[in-house]
C-alpha cells in the first residue's frame, strides 16, 4: 500500500448510470469529512449519452467530472482495453492516494486493474456480491475487482462470507451498508410524481389510476435471443391485461425489439412505453407502482427499500438479501412463472419485506470514516 501524502486526491471512477447513484453520496461524504478528503471525479464515458448523463448528474448533485475518458460503446473486450489505455496516463498525471471504484461494470474492473498494476491502492464500494453465474460479464468484473482491492466495502453480510471464501483477508473488508439507499433516501422528497411522468409521455389522464406495474429489461440473456425476448414481451402483454405496465425501454432493448420485428407487442392497449427516464422520474414511478418487473440489480435494492414488490426476470441474483429480507422474488424468464408471481402479488399484496441492516442512509459516512483512518495509518507507516 503506498503511503498517503496529504493533498493527493482520491480518484473516484464512474462509467455507467448505475454508478452515478452510488458515487454521489460517497463524494459528498468524502468532501464533508473533517478535514475534507480531496476528490477528483473520473468519468470513463462507458455510458456516453450526454443528455442522460447531465440529467443524472444534476438530479443527484454530482459535480461535473474533472476528467472524461470518452471511451463510448463497444464490445466488452474493446471497451475494457480502451479504458485501460486512457486511464493509465491519468494515474501518471494525478498521482492519486487511491482509486475508488463502485459496482461491477467494465469501468470498475478496468480502472481497478490499471491502479493495481501501478501500485495505487484500490477501494471497491459494493464488494463481495455474487450471482455465482460466470456467464454474466458483471460477475467476472466483481470477482476480479475484489481480488485486487485493498479496501472492500460491503452492502450485506453475505458479501463478507463470499470474500473470505475467496481468500480476501478479513482486515480489508468493512460492512458499511448500501450507498444506493443513501441516494434514494435523500432523493425521495424530490421524486417526480408518477402521474406527471406518465402524462408527459402520452398517457391518458386516467391511465394507471387503479394501479400499475413498472418494467425494465436490458440484460443480454433476456434481450439478445429473439425467442427469449418474444416470450418475455408476450408475458408482459398478459400482465398488462391484469395491470397497466409502464415500460422504460432501454436503447439496446429497443434496438433488439426492432431488429426482431417485435414492435407490435409493445402496442398493447395497457402498455405505456417510455424512453429511459431520469433518476427522479424513475424513483417516482417505482414509489407509486403496485409492483416492479426488472432484470436490474439496483432496482432490486431500491424496491426493497421502498417496500414495493419486485419480480426479478433472471435465474439468479447477486443481491440475495433482497429476497431473504426484502420484497424481491426471482422468477427467471418463464412466462408461466412471471404471471404466477404477478397474480400472487395482486391477490396478497406481495412480500412485505423489511429494511436490511445498515440500509439507513449513512453508508457513505461510514465509508468516509474508515477511509480517513486507513489513509492516516498509511501515511504514518
Amino acid at each position: 500500500m503506498p503511503p498517503w501524502v496529504g493533498g493527493a486526491p482520491i480518484l473516484c471512477v464512474v462509467g455507467a448510470r448505475p454508478n452515478f447513484m452510488k458515487i454521489a453520496p460517497v463524494i459528498r461524504a468524502l468532501k464533508s469529512a473533517t478535514p475534507p478528503l480531496p476528490v477528483r471525479l473520473v468519468h470513463t464515458g462507458q455510458h456516453y449519452d450526454p443528455q442522460m448523463n447531465s440529467q443524472y448528474f444534476r438530479a443527484l448533485g454530482i459535480p461535473d467530472p474533472d476528467i472524461n475518458l470518452e471511451v463510448g460503446s463497444a464490445s466488452h473486450a474493446v471497451q475494457t482495453a480502451e479504458i485501460l489505455l486512457r486511464f493509465e496516463p491519468v494515474l501518471d498525471r494525478e498521482q492519486p492516494a487511491a482509486v475508488l471504484v463502485v459496482g461491477d461494470v467494465n469501468s470498475t474492473f478496468a480502472c481497478a486493474l490499471v491502479a493495481a498494476k501501478k501500485s495505487v491502492a484500490v477501494i471497491h464500494v459494493e464488494a463481495g456480491l455474487r450471482s455465482f453465474d460466470r456467464a454474466m460479464p458483471e460477475e467476472i468484473n466483481r470477482v476480479l475487482t475484489d481480488q485486487i482491492s485493498d479496501l472492500l466495502f460491503t452492502t450485506e453480510k453475505s458479501a463478507r462470507e463470499n470474500l473470505v471464501r475467496e481468500g480476501i483477508p478479513e482486515s480489508r473488508i468493512h460492512f458499511v451498508g448500501n450507498v444506493m439507499i443513501d441516494t434514494l433516501r435523500q432523493s425521495l422528497k424530490e421524486a417526480v410524481p408518477a402521474a406527471l411522468t406518465m402524462s408527459q409521455h402520452g398517457a391518458p389522464a386516467d391511465w394507471g389510476k387503479a394501479g400499475f406495474a413498472v418494467l425494465t429489461l436490458h440484460r443480454p440473456s433476456n434481450v439478445d435471443d429473439p425467442g427469449t425476448l418474444r416470450a418475455l414481451l408476450g408475458a408482459i402483454v398478459e400482465v398488462s391485461r391484469r395491470l397497466p405496465v409502464a415500460f422504460a425501454v432501454h436503447p439496446r432493448t429497443r434496438a433488439k425489439i426492432e431488429q426482431h420485428g417485435l414492435g407490435p407487442l409493445l402496442r398493447a392497449q395497457s402498455m405505456l412505453c417510455v424512453p429511459p427516464l431520469g433518476y427522479l422520474e424513475m424513483l417516482g414511478l417505482m414509489q407509486s407502482a403496485r409492483l416492479v418487473l426488472t432484470d436490474s440489480g439496483g432496482i432490486q435494492e431500491e424496491t426493497t427499500a421502498l417496500g414495493i414488490p419486485c419480480i426479478t426476470l433472471r435465474e439468479n441474483t447477486e443481491r440475495p438479501i433482497t429476497v431473504d429480507q426484502g420484497t424481491n422474488t426471482v422468477v427467471g424468464s418463464s412466462p408461466a412463472h412471471i404471471l404466477a408471481a404477478v397474480d400472487e402479488i395482486l391477490r396478497t399484496g406481495g412480500k412485505a419485506g423489511r429494511m436490511p441492516e445498515l440500509w439507513d442512509g449513512r453508508a457513505s459516512q461510514r465509508i468516509a470514516a474508515v477511509l480517513r483512518e486507513w489513509l492516516d495509518r498509511a501515511a504514518i507507516a
